[in-house]
C-alpha cells in the first residue's frame, strides 16, 4: 500500500495538535500533583500550569515522533517506551538548556527529586514512559485518520 503524501495543512495541524496535547497533560499534570504535594483535598481548585515555551516544544514531537515510531516499531513495548522516555528527558534538558542561555532561567528548574542541574528529573522516566506509549497511540490514531 502506498503511503499517501502529508501536505503542509496536516503537518500545521499535527503541530497544533501535538502541542495541545502536550500542554493539556502538563496542566493536568501539574494540577494533580499539586494536589497531593500540598494534602489539602479540601482544596479541589485543581490549578495546572504550563509555559507558553512549551507549546512549541511538544509541537515538535509531531516532527520527531513519527521518525523515531519508525525507527523503533519492532522493539518490545517496555524497551520502545524506555527509548522514547530517554528521548524526552534528552529534548527537555536540551530546552531547558537552550531556554535558560535564551530567557535568563529554565522556566521549571527541578529542586527536588533526582535531577540533574534544575533540568530533567530522573525519577520522572517512568511518567515520561506512560506519556511516550500515550503519544504511541496518539500517533498510530493519526496515522489511521491520515493526520501524520
Amino acid at each position: 500500500m502506498k503511503e499517501r503524501k502529508i501536505g503542509t495543512k496536516e503537518r500545521v495541524f499535527s503541530f497544533v495538535l501535538y502541542g495541545g496535547l502536550g500542554i493539556t497533560t502538563e496542566v493536568f499534570f501539574t494540577a494533580i500533583v499539586d494536589l497531593i504535594n500540598s494534602g489539602n483535598f479540601e482544596d479541589l481548585s485543581l490549578k495546572g500550569v504550563s509555559y507558553i515555551w512549551m507549546f512549541p516544544i511538544y509541537g515538535i514531537t509531531s516532527i520527531v515522533f513519527p521518525i523515531g515510531f519508525d525507527i523503533l516499531k519492532k522493539w518490545n513495548r517496555f524497551l520502545r517506551y524506555f527509548a522514547y522516555a530517554v528521548g524526552i528527558l534528552l529534548v527537555e534538558l536540551i530546552a531547558g538548556f537552550m531556554l535558560e542561555q535564551t530567557t535568563g532561567r529554565c522556566p521549571w528548574e527541578y529542586q527536588v527529586g533526582w535531577h540533574f542541574g534544575g533540568y530533567i528529573r530522573f525519577d520522572y522516566l517512568p511518567l515520561w514512559m506512560l506519556f511516550g506509549a500515550i503519544i504511541e497511540e496518539f500517533h498510530r490514531f493519526n496515522r489511521s485518520i491520515g493526520i501524520a
